[in-house]
């Protein structure tokens, strides 16, 4: 039976099971035997659902194996078998990051993929879990970022550690540690501004607020990097250059709901080698959610 929260993933990610899903419907109304046109056709259809070229390399290998090694009868058997074999593309998470404590994490990515949002959420859910959290603005440059971080902490009722716009970030990621000290926080959310991953004088200012935070923290400090779902193949070279820069621990994919190519997931783990913490399928604060990969890899093929 199915919990409310996958019916939700399974609704998010519709547009992605649908693409994914018509496709492999193609290959099975070609018949059930498994030649190397079926193979070749499967390859395909894996890739243009943003799985990326390696990882569905592997996936398919897996299932030619499997298909010899359990006599799988038909192109149905393995289909019914992909989604394990997506699953298992997962690295193993390292547990819950989140559940340190005390913890100070910085959230990093591009603008507009949803991480000032993202970082409300989480003080929200982990203020009404008990947690005693303190959120960090130190996107100094957006207009807007200070004003929709105050919202998301009036909602969760959590103290925000703010300087002028235009300010250095680096110092308020300062002024963020030291007051979450102070306060006796025992979750602390710093809010980056947005970075270019193209921009080179951009992320070496995040890299100063990292090695900032990480020599001032006397708790240990996360690097989370939020990335939307809807970027495909651009997000992945996003992430890449992020990781490159900082070192990211993990990753919280946005706004699945809004693509056909969730399978983007399974390219930026494979890319990074990093787990993903949480997934996004929504506006509301429910749609944000830990990722559980046999979940994801059943709504993405199957849903209901």
């Amino acid at each position: 039976m199915s919990t409310p929260w996958y019916r939700r993933l399974s609704e998010g990610l519709t547009r992605s099971r649908e693409a994914l899903g018509g496709q492999l419907n193609v290959l099975l109304r070609r018949g059930p035997n498994l030649d190397e046109e079926f193979w070749s056709d499967l390859e395909d259809t894996l890739i243009g659902a943003d799985l990326g070229v390696t990882a569905t390399t592997d996936i398919v290998a897996r299932l030619r194996r499997d298909a010899a090694a359990k006599a799988l009868p038909d192109a149905s058997a393995v289909i019914d078998e992909l989604a394990a074999q997506i699953a298992a593309e997962f690295v193993a998470d390292s547990g819950d990051l989140l559940a340190v404590s005390p913890l100070t994490v910085l959230m990093v990515g591009v603008n507009g993929t949803g991480k000032t949002t993202t970082v409300g959420k989480l003080a929200k859910q982990f203020t009404d879990s008990g947690r005693k959290v303190l959120l960090g603005s130190a996107d100094t440059f957006r207009a807007a970022a200070s004003e929709q971080l105050d919202i998301w902490a009036e909602r969760a009722h959590v103290p925000v550690v703010r300087r002028d716009r235009g300010a250095d970030p680096a110092a308020v990621a300062f002024d963020t540690v030291v007051k979450a000290e102070e306060s006796g926080a025992d979750l602390t959310l710093i809010d980056t501004a947005g970075r270019l991953h193209t921009s080179k004088d951009l992320m070496r200012e995040l890299q100063k607020v990292k090695r900032v935070t990480e020599n001032r923290s006397k708790s240990p400090v996360t690097t989370i990097l939020v990335m939307d779902a809807t970027t495909g193949q651009n997000g992945l070279n996003q992430a890449r250059e992020f990781d490159a820069a900082l070192g990211v621990d993990a990753l919280i994919l946005t706004k699945l709901d809004g693509t056909a190519k969730g399978g983007i997931a399974v390219a930026v783990v494979r890319e990074l080698g990093i787990p993903i913490l949480c997934i996004g399928v929504g506006e509301g604060i429910e749609d944000l959610r830990p990722f559980v990969a046999d979940e994801f890899a059943r709504a993405l093929i199957r849903g209901e």
